[in-house]
């Protein structure tokens, strides 16, 4: 087996676990709600989001497309498997540290953060696409505070909606709902999240000469999706425990708001096309929900640890990967 194709086999090894390993990093965000209501099981929300994730993964490829061409220029990286390598091996390395601690970090950051990083440690500054790379970051900032804003506002429409409703009997009402706004949020996520893997592996493959597009071959498509869906059958119980609970103490009525303002999110950004941070858009969607519920029952300390891992994961992602490059290039 020659070199060229041995990185690339390995690199679709490493995107495969990077997917698995978002799969129950992340995806136990989108069920979060659901399960601290019990409106569903744990049991049945994990396979409700894994089904969910493993069709909306398979449902679009323009995210895929952006991570393949709008991170790096694919053609200026003239060590570009090492490039990538190191960058899912800091990625992996960040989400299992993250992962292991229950602080929901998010998989997009971590991944940009990396592929940038090695890019830069790799081929300079010049390596990277400035305006699309710009637009990714944009699109990371501003959507959590997108989801709060939304979800305050979301919260609030229901207050008035349902002011003069019984609590017991609205929230015994919107526990069957969740169950609905659960799987569209676990849909919601794989439309995006899924496919930040394809985007790696397609990059590999340009790279690499096996193809000239950026097109996703189907079977891209399928083994990511099946990758994310496995992850997600595993579970992610830690941040489950931090979302779900820790953020606020979560309602039915809560969960509902909070389920349609992260999908609401999550979908709009599939469809232009940009990566976001799943684990941060529906956290502060949560906490938009929250302050419009009662400003103090939001736990902020829990929120304020989450801000500080949201904007120190890409710099130390970059980093490490940075650090895996040069190592990788002491032994390839």
């Amino acid at each position: 087996m020659d070199m060229v194709l041995l990185l690339t086999v390995l690199i679709v090894i490493f995107a495969i676990i990077f997917d698995f390993i978002n799969g129950f990093h992340d995806t136990a965000n989108s069920i979060a709600t659901a399960v601290s209501t019990k409106a569903l099981t744990p049991r049945r929300a994990i396979m409700l989001a894994a089904i969910m994730n493993f069709v909306g993964a398979m449902a679009f490829t323009g995210v895929a497309k952006t991570i393949t061409k709008d991170i790096v220029d694919p053609f200026a990286l003239d060590n570009g498997s090492v490039v990538i390598l190191a960058a899912l091996l800091a990625a992996i390395t960040w989400n299992l540290l993250t992962w292991y601690y229950g602080i929901p970090s998010s998989s997009s950051h971590a991944l940009i953060g990396s592929i940038a990083g090695a890019a830069i440690a790799g081929a300079g500054f010049a390596a990277l696409n400035y305006s699309g790379f710009l637009a990714i970051l944009q699109a990371l900032i501003f959507s959590p505070i997108l989801a709060l804003v939304v979800g305050y506002l979301m919260y609030s429409v229901f207050k008035i909606v349902f002011k003069d409703h019984n609590l017991t009997k609205t929230n015994k009402n919107f526990r069957l709902i969740q169950i609905a706004t659960a799987a569209l949020q676990s849909f919601s996520h794989g439309t995006n999240d899924a496919q930040k893997a394809m985007g790696i592996i397609t990059l590999a493959l340009i790279v690499n000469n096996y193809q000239s597009s950026d097109d996703i071959q189907l079977w891209v498509q399928a083994t990511c999706a099946l990758a994310m869906a496995l992850g997600t059958s595993v579970g992610g119980w830690r941040i489950i425990k931090t979302v779900g609970g820790k953020i606020m103490k979560i309602r039915p009525v809560n969960g509902v708001a909070a389920d349609l303002t992260g999908a609401a999110v999550i979908f709009g950004a599939t469809l232009i096309h940009l990566p976001v941070s799943t684990t941060h858009v529906i956290s502060s969607s949560i906490m938009g929900v929250g302050a419009a519920h009662r400003v103090k029952g939001v736990q902020w300390g829990t929120a304020k640890t989450m801000l500080i891992t949201w904007v120190i994961t890409m710099p130390i992602s970059a980093m490490l990967a940075a650090v895996f490059y040069f190592l990788l290039n002491l032994v390839l």
